[in-house]
């Protein structure tokens, strides 16, 4: 497979924003999201953690449009899963890589995550879908520093999900520096309507990234917005600079069923 072009370190303006039915029928029709108000609930009592995972596919060049609409249904599909809380795929938005795709998705523990993975309907979306339209595919896991208030961004979201690639050699103290910046974004930067951050716990297909996050925004306009502001952004690269070998990031939105 084909190896993830890394971008040079923050070329972006935002690059240290790092930031149901049960089986469906059929894996080419997507499924309604759990509702918000029912996973929030959850996540205040029964859920003690979120891992987050994210998926970076890149469509080869001649695929065909009508098998990457399929392969994006297919995934969206796999929602209706009991082990998901959240599921969405689409396009990356202005893409800044090889990648094309991006799939995010959570759940209440690591065991779920692999209950999702073996699953047959999972094995069979890659299988028929993804491995025959993908000249390449990152995955990146990590737990959640806090459970998002809301674990079902809604159809339209905006998302920036940033890789980190640390220097041989960073202490711990200094990774933790790191995370810290991270984390307090949100209290930093305005229109950042939750971000979570971690070390990625799954590193045979990161390609050497080992921190990860993803900021959620209200919408595309927000997202942009914000990157717009360059000297708010410029003073938080500069405390992790020195730290990094790579930065990838990648944006995108929340579909809705019927953009798909």
């Amino acid at each position: 497979m084909l190896c993830a072009r890394a971008r040079p370190l923050f070329s972006s303006p935002f690059s240290l924003t790092f930031s149901a039915a049960k089986h469906s029928p059929s894996l080419l029709r997507l499924p309604c999201q759990r509702s918000v108000s029912a996973v929030a609930a959850m996540s205040s009592s029964s859920t003690p953690e979120i891992i987050e995972h994210i998926v970076l596919f890149k469509v080869k060049d001649d695929a065909d449009s009508g098998n990457v609409t399929a392969m994006l249904n297919g995934l969206n599909a796999l929602v209706s899963l009991d082990s998901v809380v959240h599921l969405a795929a689409g396009p990356i938005h202005r893409p800044r890589s090889a990648f094309t795709h991006v799939l995010h998705s959570r759940y209440k523990s690591k065991d779920d995550l692999g209950v999702y993975t073996a699953h047959p309907d999972h094995l069979r979306v890659v299988k028929e879908s993804v491995l025959p339209n993908c000249d390449d595919i990152m995955a990146v896991d990590w737990v959640a520093d806090r459970v998002p208030g809301t674990l079902v961004p809604p159809p339209g979201s905006a998302a920036k999900v940033t890789f980190l690639k640390l220097k041989e050699n960073v202490s711990d103290e200094a990774k933790s520096e790191i995370l810290d910046v991270i984390k307090g974004l949100d209290e930093k930067l305005p229109g950042i309507d939750q971000i979570t951050v971690g070390e990625n716990f799954s590193p045979a297909r990161a390609k050497g990234f080992s921190i990860a996050s993803i900021a959620y925004f209200g919408d595309l306009g927000r997202l942009e917005a914000l990157e717009a502001q360059q000297d708010l952004v410029n003073l938080q690269k500069e405390k992790a600079r020195d730290l990094l070998d790579g930065v990838m990031v990648v944006d995108y939105v929340v579909p809705s069923p019927s953009s798909l």
